[in-house]
């Protein structure tokens, strides 16, 4: 019997994007800034699924730029309003950022910019008040991390995007793992940018996208051909975004009932974890991620680690992970947790469980007894002597 727990890192790809992919490579291969019938079937069928990606945020098809992923969305997000300024500008982003976000803001600040990382309370939320006090004359973008990879917390963005819309500041939310398990309308929420993944929501690895709002300027990462709009040049990868665009077709069809099902799982998985001794659980037990648990193992074992734990599951057949997938095999404190107020020793034994499409109650089940039946055995006993 094998479980996999670890949607937040990757989902599988769902049958009706294999076939809508295969009948792309077969039928729409044709490069679409072709102008011949080759290259207009292509380019239509890349338009087709403009408007899937769109509609699952309720954005206008020309709002969306096609990428290979979040990461690249994020990157054209912050990178894209940076080169806009000649002179460095200020930054702000909160403590818990995806490394998609982090990063490009680091190297920023490497080149002069002034960046705020928002702190977060002991259960990873950014407090608004701590935005606005941080808002400078010179700040010029706002990026929150939508839904928490590693601890599942749920940022308030429409409070945080109403504050920097405000203040005349844009607005950027990585909603790589909100999308697809959450309803989200661009249209009422006060965000100018917003990532998406397609390997997050049962499509393909290597596409995803990001939203920018109407009259919201970037400038292009790297040079080329002027594809997307002439934001993000190279010829699109038209059945990887062809499967992208079923994957959100059928995630907004979906979603009335699969996003109460999963928390539903969730609900109970956390429900028979309580009791384990020696797992503590991390982020907001609510307003949270429909699909994620998070914890923390409490050992008085310095060997004892987030790794130990996914090592051991991986054994029983159950597939979890350590914090974000992009930095999961290295044995280093999770940086969220360290953000959140967990010591060094607490940060590297961080797990994260996350549920999807396959999950059933026997899953759940038989997870909570793996865990509780291998965290008994890897806790040191303390021996008693009965005088």
């Amino acid at each position: 019997m094998q479980i996999y727990l670890d949607y937040s890192a990757t989902t599988p790809i769902r049958p009706e994007a294999i076939a809508a992919m295969q009948a792309a490579f077969t039928q729409y291969w044709g490069n679409p800034s072709s102008l011949h019938d080759w290259g207009q079937r292509a380019a239509t069928t890349l338009e087709l699924s403009r408007m899937q990606v769109a509609s699952l945020i309720n954005a206008p098809p020309e709002s969306v730029i096609f990428t290979s992923g979040g990461t690249e969305a994020d990157n054209l997000a912050i990178l894209g309003i940076a080169r806009h300024y000649k002179q460095p500008q200020h930054i702000i982003i909160s403590s818990v950022e995806h490394p998609a976000v982090a990063e490009p803001v680091r190297f920023l600040e490497q080149l002069g910019w002034e960046v705020t990382r928002l702190p977060v309370d002991r259960l990873g939320r950014v407090h608004p008040l701590d935005l606005h006090a941080s808002l400078q004359p010179n700040t010029v973008l706002v990026s929150v991390i939508f839904g928490q990879s590693e601890v599942g917390t749920l940022q308030p963005i429409e409070a945080l995007g109403k504050i920097a819309r405000s203040h005349g500041v844009l607005f950027h939310t990585d909603a790589v793992q909100v999308a697809g398990r959450m309803s989200i309308d661009v249209q009422k929420l006060p965000v100018d940018l917003l990532s998406i993944s397609s390997h997050k929501i049962y499509g393909p690895q290597g596409s995803g996208m990001l939203y920018i709002r109407e009259g919201v300027e970037l400038a292009p990462v790297f040079g080329g051909g002027g594809q997307e709009m002439k934001l993000r040049s190279g010829t699109q990868a038209v059945p990887n975004i062809v499967g992208f665009g079923v994957a959100a077709e059928l995630a907004l069809q979906e979603m009335v009932e699969e996003t109460p099902r999963l928390i539903g799982l969730r609900d109970r998985l956390f429900d028979k974890l309580a009791e384990v001794p020696n797992l503590v659980p991390t982020g907001d037990r609510y307003c949270r991620l429909p699909h994620h648990l998070s914890f923390v193992v409490a050992s008085k074992d310095e060997n004892i680690t987030g790794k130990t734990l996914v090592r051991q599951l991986n054994l029983a057949g159950i597939g979890i992970s350590s914090g974000s997938a992009c930095s999961s095999g290295k044995i280093t404190p999770i940086p969220t947790l360290l953000a959140m107020g967990y010591s060094e020793t607490e940060a590297i034994r961080g797990i994260r469980l996350t549920l999807g499409r396959d999950t059933t109650e026997a899953d759940i089940d038989w997870t909570a007894i793996a865990i509780a039946q291998i965290l008994e055995r890897l806790t040191p006993k303390r021996l008693t002597v009965n005088c």
